[in-house]
Protein backbone atom coordinates (compact mmCIF):
# COMPACT_ATOMS: atom_id res chain seq x y z
CA UNK A 1 0.00 0.00 0.00
CA UNK A 2 3.24 2.05 0.78
CA UNK A 3 4.45 1.97 -1.87
CA UNK A 4 1.60 2.46 -4.21
CA UNK A 5 1.19 5.71 -2.35
CA UNK A 6 4.86 6.67 -3.10
CA UNK A 7 4.75 6.13 -7.24
CA UNK A 8 1.43 7.78 -7.14
CA UNK A 9 3.55 10.89 -5.30
CA UNK A 10 6.13 10.65 -7.66
CA UNK A 11 3.80 10.51 -10.60
CA UNK A 12 1.88 13.86 -9.32
CA UNK A 13 5.41 15.31 -8.67
CA UNK A 14 6.72 14.46 -12.36
CA UNK A 15 3.02 15.96 -13.70
CA UNK A 16 3.49 18.94 -11.91
CA UNK A 17 7.02 19.54 -13.29
CA UNK A 18 5.65 18.91 -16.61
CA UNK A 19 2.31 21.39 -16.98
CA UNK A 20 4.80 23.71 -15.39
CA UNK A 21 5.87 26.37 -17.84
CA UNK A 22 9.59 26.81 -18.90
CA UNK A 23 11.23 29.91 -18.40
CA UNK A 24 12.30 31.70 -21.91
CA UNK A 25 14.79 33.81 -22.02
CA UNK A 26 13.77 37.71 -21.99
CA UNK A 27 13.76 39.19 -25.49
CA UNK A 28 15.65 42.35 -26.84
CA UNK A 29 15.35 43.60 -30.08
CA UNK A 30 18.40 45.70 -31.81
CA UNK A 31 17.92 48.04 -34.88
CA UNK A 32 20.87 48.35 -37.84
CA UNK A 33 20.87 51.43 -39.65
CA UNK A 34 19.45 50.71 -42.59
CA UNK A 35 15.99 50.93 -41.35
CA UNK A 36 15.63 52.10 -37.73
CA UNK A 37 12.04 53.44 -38.55
CA UNK A 38 11.22 50.18 -38.59
CA UNK A 39 12.93 48.50 -35.83
CA UNK A 40 11.38 51.49 -33.79
CA UNK A 41 7.84 50.46 -34.49
CA UNK A 42 8.45 46.85 -34.43
CA UNK A 43 9.56 47.83 -30.94
CA UNK A 44 6.65 49.74 -29.80
CA UNK A 45 4.22 46.99 -31.36
CA UNK A 46 5.70 44.54 -28.77
CA UNK A 47 5.50 46.74 -26.51
CA UNK A 48 9.70 46.86 -25.13
CA UNK A 49 12.41 49.33 -25.63
CA UNK A 50 14.98 49.07 -28.94
CA UNK A 51 18.12 47.51 -27.21
CA UNK A 52 21.05 49.98 -27.37
CA UNK A 53 23.38 50.06 -29.77
CA UNK A 54 26.48 52.19 -31.29
CA UNK A 55 27.49 51.85 -35.09
CA UNK A 56 30.28 53.57 -36.42
CA UNK A 57 32.51 53.67 -38.58
CA UNK A 58 36.46 54.18 -38.42
CA UNK A 59 38.18 56.84 -40.82
CA UNK A 60 39.46 53.46 -43.07
CA UNK A 61 35.50 52.92 -43.62
CA UNK A 62 35.65 49.79 -41.39
CA UNK A 63 32.67 49.44 -39.67
CA UNK A 64 32.80 48.88 -35.31
CA UNK A 65 29.33 47.81 -33.83
CA UNK A 66 29.30 47.75 -29.85
CA UNK A 67 25.97 46.87 -28.16
CA UNK A 68 25.29 49.10 -25.25
CA UNK A 69 23.75 46.06 -23.18
CA UNK A 70 23.91 42.98 -21.81
CA UNK A 71 22.54 39.81 -23.86
CA UNK A 72 23.64 36.97 -22.06
CA UNK A 73 21.07 34.58 -21.85
CA UNK A 74 18.78 36.85 -24.04
CA UNK A 75 16.72 36.24 -27.25
CA UNK A 76 18.07 38.47 -29.60
CA UNK A 77 16.31 39.56 -32.87
CA UNK A 78 18.34 42.30 -35.22
CA UNK A 79 16.40 43.85 -37.84
CA UNK A 80 18.44 45.21 -40.64
CA UNK A 81 17.05 44.82 -44.46
CA UNK A 82 18.81 45.13 -47.71
CA UNK A 83 18.75 48.48 -48.79
CA UNK A 84 20.73 51.32 -48.71
CA UNK A 85 24.25 50.85 -48.79
CA UNK A 86 23.60 47.02 -48.93
CA UNK A 87 27.42 45.90 -48.86
CA UNK A 88 27.95 48.63 -45.64
CA UNK A 89 24.21 47.71 -43.56
CA UNK A 90 25.26 43.04 -44.58
CA UNK A 91 28.54 43.78 -42.88
CA UNK A 92 26.95 45.47 -39.80
CA UNK A 93 24.46 42.74 -39.73
CA UNK A 94 26.99 40.08 -39.61
CA UNK A 95 29.02 41.91 -37.05
CA UNK A 96 25.96 42.83 -35.00
CA UNK A 97 25.22 38.95 -34.67
CA UNK A 98 28.89 37.72 -33.83
CA UNK A 99 28.84 40.32 -31.19
CA UNK A 100 25.97 38.81 -29.63
CA UNK A 101 26.50 35.17 -30.11
CA UNK A 102 30.02 35.89 -28.69
CA UNK A 103 28.43 37.74 -25.82
CA UNK A 104 26.63 34.69 -24.76
CA UNK A 105 23.29 35.05 -26.29
CA UNK A 106 20.90 31.85 -26.36
CA UNK A 107 19.84 32.93 -29.74
CA UNK A 108 20.45 35.13 -32.21
CA UNK A 109 17.39 35.83 -35.02
CA UNK A 110 18.31 37.99 -38.05
CA UNK A 111 14.89 39.83 -39.04
CA UNK A 112 15.86 40.60 -42.94
CA UNK A 113 12.39 42.30 -44.30
CA UNK A 114 14.56 42.45 -48.19
CA UNK A 115 16.87 39.81 -48.43
CA UNK A 116 19.88 41.21 -49.98
CA UNK A 117 21.52 39.46 -52.93
CA UNK A 118 18.41 37.43 -53.84
CA UNK A 119 17.91 38.40 -57.80
CA UNK A 120 21.79 36.41 -57.85
CA UNK A 121 20.16 32.90 -56.81
CA UNK A 122 20.97 30.95 -60.00
CA UNK A 123 23.30 30.66 -62.65
CA UNK A 124 20.57 31.88 -65.36
CA UNK A 125 20.52 30.08 -68.74
CA UNK A 126 22.53 31.40 -72.00
CA UNK A 127 19.55 33.78 -74.27
CA UNK A 128 19.36 32.55 -77.75
CA UNK A 129 21.85 33.82 -80.22
CA UNK A 130 23.01 32.09 -83.35
CA UNK A 131 25.18 29.21 -82.70
CA UNK A 132 29.07 29.87 -82.88
CA UNK A 133 28.69 33.83 -82.92
CA UNK A 134 31.00 35.27 -81.02
CA UNK A 135 28.58 36.77 -78.84
CA UNK A 136 27.04 33.45 -77.87
CA UNK A 137 30.88 31.87 -76.31
CA UNK A 138 31.19 35.08 -74.87
CA UNK A 139 27.66 34.91 -72.70
CA UNK A 140 28.29 31.12 -72.16
CA UNK A 141 31.66 32.36 -70.46
CA UNK A 142 30.14 34.87 -68.26
CA UNK A 143 26.70 32.29 -67.59
CA UNK A 144 28.86 29.43 -66.54
CA UNK A 145 31.24 32.06 -64.44
CA UNK A 146 28.25 33.31 -62.75
CA UNK A 147 28.11 33.60 -58.93
CA UNK A 148 25.50 32.61 -56.59
CA UNK A 149 25.76 35.21 -54.08
CA UNK A 150 22.34 33.99 -52.32
CA UNK A 151 24.13 31.39 -51.43
CA UNK A 152 27.33 32.99 -50.03
CA UNK A 153 25.27 35.70 -48.32
CA UNK A 154 23.63 32.34 -46.29
CA UNK A 155 26.65 30.91 -45.96
CA UNK A 156 27.99 34.10 -44.65
CA UNK A 157 24.61 34.94 -42.16
CA UNK A 158 25.10 31.05 -40.36
CA UNK A 159 28.91 31.59 -39.50
CA UNK A 160 28.32 34.84 -38.17
CA UNK A 161 26.29 33.22 -35.55
CA UNK A 162 22.39 33.29 -36.78
CA UNK A 163 20.48 30.65 -35.82
CA UNK A 164 16.97 31.64 -37.36
CA UNK A 165 16.07 33.83 -40.29
CA UNK A 166 12.79 35.99 -40.52
CA UNK A 167 12.48 37.52 -44.28
CA UNK A 168 9.54 38.80 -46.21
CA UNK A 169 8.69 37.63 -50.00
CA UNK A 170 11.71 36.31 -51.10
CA UNK A 171 12.90 36.69 -54.42
CA UNK A 172 12.72 32.77 -55.22
CA UNK A 173 11.70 30.78 -52.22
CA UNK A 174 14.06 28.23 -52.64
CA UNK A 175 16.85 30.57 -51.03
CA UNK A 176 15.52 28.99 -47.75
CA UNK A 177 17.54 25.62 -48.73
CA UNK A 178 20.69 27.63 -49.03
CA UNK A 179 20.12 27.79 -45.15
CA UNK A 180 21.00 24.64 -42.89
CA UNK A 181 18.94 27.00 -40.46
CA UNK A 182 15.41 27.78 -39.86
CA UNK A 183 14.03 30.55 -42.05
CA UNK A 184 10.42 31.76 -41.96
CA UNK A 185 9.60 33.42 -44.68
CA UNK A 186 6.59 36.15 -44.37
CA UNK A 187 4.04 37.07 -47.02
CA UNK A 188 3.10 40.85 -47.79
CA UNK A 189 -0.23 38.97 -49.97
CA UNK A 190 -2.53 39.36 -46.90
CA UNK A 191 -1.55 42.95 -46.30
CA UNK A 192 -1.82 43.71 -49.69
CA UNK A 193 -5.35 41.55 -49.98
CA UNK A 194 -6.78 43.99 -47.19
CA UNK A 195 -5.31 46.96 -48.90
CA UNK A 196 -6.75 46.06 -52.15
CA UNK A 197 -10.31 45.54 -50.78
CA UNK A 198 -10.65 49.12 -48.51
CA UNK A 199 -8.38 51.35 -51.54
CA UNK A 200 -9.81 50.14 -54.03
CA UNK A 201 -13.60 50.45 -55.03
CA UNK A 202 -13.77 48.61 -58.40
CA UNK A 203 -12.10 45.71 -57.15
CA UNK A 204 -14.38 43.11 -57.71
CA UNK A 205 -14.03 44.08 -61.30
CA UNK A 206 -10.33 43.88 -61.15
CA UNK A 207 -7.97 41.45 -62.93
CA UNK A 208 -4.22 40.64 -61.33
CA UNK A 209 -1.59 41.25 -63.41
CA UNK A 210 2.13 39.73 -63.40
CA UNK A 211 4.78 41.67 -65.37
CA UNK A 212 6.93 38.31 -65.88
CA UNK A 213 6.20 34.30 -66.05
CA UNK A 214 7.73 34.05 -62.69
CA UNK A 215 5.20 35.93 -60.63
CA UNK A 216 2.89 33.92 -61.75
CA UNK A 217 2.09 31.77 -58.95
CA UNK A 218 1.86 34.76 -56.65
CA UNK A 219 -0.80 36.32 -58.83
CA UNK A 220 -2.92 33.56 -58.79
CA UNK A 221 -2.70 33.18 -55.09
CA UNK A 222 -4.13 36.61 -54.81
CA UNK A 223 -6.83 36.22 -57.75
CA UNK A 224 -7.89 33.12 -56.06
CA UNK A 225 -8.61 35.16 -52.84
CA UNK A 226 -10.08 38.00 -54.26
CA UNK A 227 -12.18 35.66 -57.06
CA UNK A 228 -11.28 37.25 -59.54
CA UNK A 229 -9.17 36.79 -63.37
CA UNK A 230 -5.74 37.10 -63.63
CA UNK A 231 -3.37 37.49 -66.53
CA UNK A 232 0.50 38.20 -66.91
CA UNK A 233 2.81 39.55 -69.55
CA UNK A 234 5.75 37.68 -70.84
CA UNK A 235 9.41 39.51 -71.23
CA UNK A 236 12.27 38.85 -72.56
CA UNK A 237 15.32 40.66 -71.71
CA UNK A 238 18.61 41.20 -73.35
CA UNK A 239 20.42 42.16 -70.48
CA UNK A 240 19.54 43.20 -67.18
CA UNK A 241 17.72 46.18 -66.10
CA UNK A 242 16.25 46.35 -69.96
CA UNK A 243 13.61 44.76 -71.17
CA UNK A 244 13.18 43.82 -74.58
CA UNK A 245 9.30 42.60 -75.62
CA UNK A 246 6.45 42.18 -74.07
CA UNK A 247 3.63 39.89 -74.63
CA UNK A 248 0.27 40.22 -72.97
CA UNK A 249 -1.34 36.94 -72.17
CA UNK A 250 -5.01 37.49 -70.63
CA UNK A 251 -8.01 40.00 -71.48
CA UNK A 252 -7.91 43.15 -69.44
CA UNK A 253 -10.44 45.09 -71.77
CA UNK A 254 -12.89 47.74 -69.69
CA UNK A 255 -11.64 46.14 -66.51
CA UNK A 256 -9.00 47.56 -63.12
CA UNK A 257 -5.75 46.04 -63.87
CA UNK A 258 -3.47 45.48 -60.64
CA UNK A 259 0.16 44.59 -61.61
CA UNK A 260 1.92 42.40 -58.45
CA UNK A 261 5.17 41.66 -58.26
CA UNK A 262 8.31 41.20 -55.72
CA UNK A 263 10.02 44.27 -56.20
CA UNK A 264 10.86 46.73 -58.63
CA UNK A 265 13.87 48.18 -59.10
CA UNK A 266 14.50 50.70 -62.05
CA UNK A 267 10.80 50.74 -63.00
CA UNK A 268 11.22 49.39 -66.42
CA UNK A 269 9.56 46.79 -66.64
CA UNK A 270 6.12 47.65 -64.72
CA UNK A 271 6.31 50.96 -66.07
CA UNK A 272 6.20 48.71 -69.67
CA UNK A 273 4.07 46.61 -68.73
CA UNK A 274 1.35 49.70 -67.38
CA UNK A 275 1.55 51.23 -70.83
CA UNK A 276 0.33 47.61 -72.46
CA UNK A 277 -2.01 47.19 -70.15
CA UNK A 278 -3.52 50.62 -70.73
CA UNK A 279 -2.94 49.48 -74.64
CA UNK A 280 -5.12 46.74 -74.22
CA UNK A 281 -7.93 48.59 -72.87
CA UNK A 282 -7.91 48.59 -69.10
CA UNK A 283 -9.39 51.06 -67.15
CA UNK A 284 -6.94 52.05 -64.47
CA UNK A 285 -3.80 50.67 -63.87
CA UNK A 286 -1.72 50.04 -60.17
CA UNK A 287 1.14 48.60 -59.07
CA UNK A 288 1.52 46.62 -55.84
CA UNK A 289 4.92 45.53 -55.27
CA UNK A 290 6.36 44.12 -51.74
CA UNK A 291 10.11 45.92 -52.17
CA UNK A 292 9.82 49.25 -53.86
CA UNK A 293 13.93 49.73 -54.07
CA UNK A 294 13.28 52.91 -57.14
CA UNK A 295 16.95 53.17 -57.70
CA UNK A 296 18.12 55.36 -60.40
CA UNK A 297 15.18 56.78 -62.56
CA UNK A 298 12.53 54.92 -61.10
CA UNK A 299 11.06 58.00 -59.56
CA UNK A 300 10.82 59.87 -63.11
CA UNK A 301 9.37 56.86 -64.82
CA UNK A 302 7.20 56.55 -62.32
CA UNK A 303 5.40 59.89 -62.52
CA UNK A 304 5.27 59.90 -66.28
CA UNK A 305 3.69 56.12 -66.18
CA UNK A 306 -0.30 55.99 -66.26
CA UNK A 307 -0.46 54.74 -62.95
CA UNK A 308 -3.41 55.80 -60.59
CA UNK A 309 -1.06 54.40 -57.56
CA UNK A 310 2.31 52.39 -56.45
CA UNK A 311 1.74 50.73 -53.73
CA UNK A 312 4.69 49.23 -51.46
CA UNK A 313 5.33 48.40 -48.11
CA UNK A 314 7.87 49.63 -45.83
CA UNK A 315 10.51 46.63 -46.08
CA UNK A 316 12.33 49.72 -47.32
CA UNK A 317 12.42 53.04 -46.21
CA UNK A 318 10.08 55.30 -48.55
CA UNK A 319 9.68 58.89 -46.77
CA UNK A 320 11.69 60.54 -49.58
CA UNK A 321 10.25 58.38 -52.50
CA UNK A 322 6.96 59.38 -50.81
CA UNK A 323 7.90 63.27 -51.19
CA UNK A 324 9.52 63.00 -54.96
CA UNK A 325 6.27 61.19 -55.98
CA UNK A 326 2.41 61.36 -54.88
CA UNK A 327 1.88 58.25 -56.58
CA UNK A 328 3.79 56.43 -54.16
CA UNK A 329 1.52 54.82 -51.45
CA UNK A 330 2.63 52.52 -48.36
CA UNK A 331 1.31 49.87 -46.68
CA UNK A 332 2.97 49.41 -43.03
CA UNK A 333 4.20 45.28 -42.69
CA UNK A 334 5.83 46.12 -38.82
CA UNK A 335 2.66 44.47 -37.08
CA UNK A 336 3.82 41.08 -39.36
CA UNK A 337 7.20 41.17 -38.11
CA UNK A 338 6.90 41.90 -34.70
CA UNK A 339 4.54 39.73 -34.50
CA UNK A 340 6.83 36.87 -35.93
CA UNK A 341 9.05 37.85 -33.50
CA UNK A 342 6.63 37.30 -31.04
CA UNK A 343 5.16 33.84 -32.36
CA UNK A 344 8.93 32.75 -32.21
CA UNK A 345 9.88 34.03 -28.63
CA UNK A 346 6.84 32.00 -27.57
CA UNK A 347 7.28 29.06 -29.28
CA UNK A 348 4.04 29.27 -30.98
CA UNK A 349 3.34 28.67 -34.68
CA UNK A 350 3.77 31.82 -37.44
CA UNK A 351 1.97 29.84 -40.12
CA UNK A 352 -1.30 32.24 -39.00
CA UNK A 353 0.20 35.16 -40.55
CA UNK A 354 0.91 33.35 -44.24
CA UNK A 355 -3.09 34.21 -44.49
CA UNK A 356 -4.03 36.82 -41.65
CA UNK A 357 -2.77 40.32 -41.10
CA UNK A 358 -2.63 40.51 -37.18
CA UNK A 359 -4.65 43.08 -36.01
Amino acid sequence: MSVMKNQSIVISRELSLENKPTKMPNIKVFGGSSHTDLAHKIADRLGIELGKVVTKKFSNQETCVEIGESVRGEDVYIVQSGCGDINDNLMELLIMINACKIASSSRVTAVIPLFPYARQDKKDKIPDSPIGSPSMSLRAASHSRAPISAKLVANMLSVAGADHIITMDLHASQIQGFFDIPVDNLYAEPAVLKWIKENIPEWKNSIIVSPDAGGAKRVTSIADRLNVEFALIHKERKKANEVDSMVLVGEVKDRVAILVDDMADTCGTICHAADKLRNAGATKVYAILTHGIFSGPAISRINNACFEQVVVTNTIPQEEKMKQSDKVTVIDISMMLAEAIRRTHNGESVSYLFSHVPL
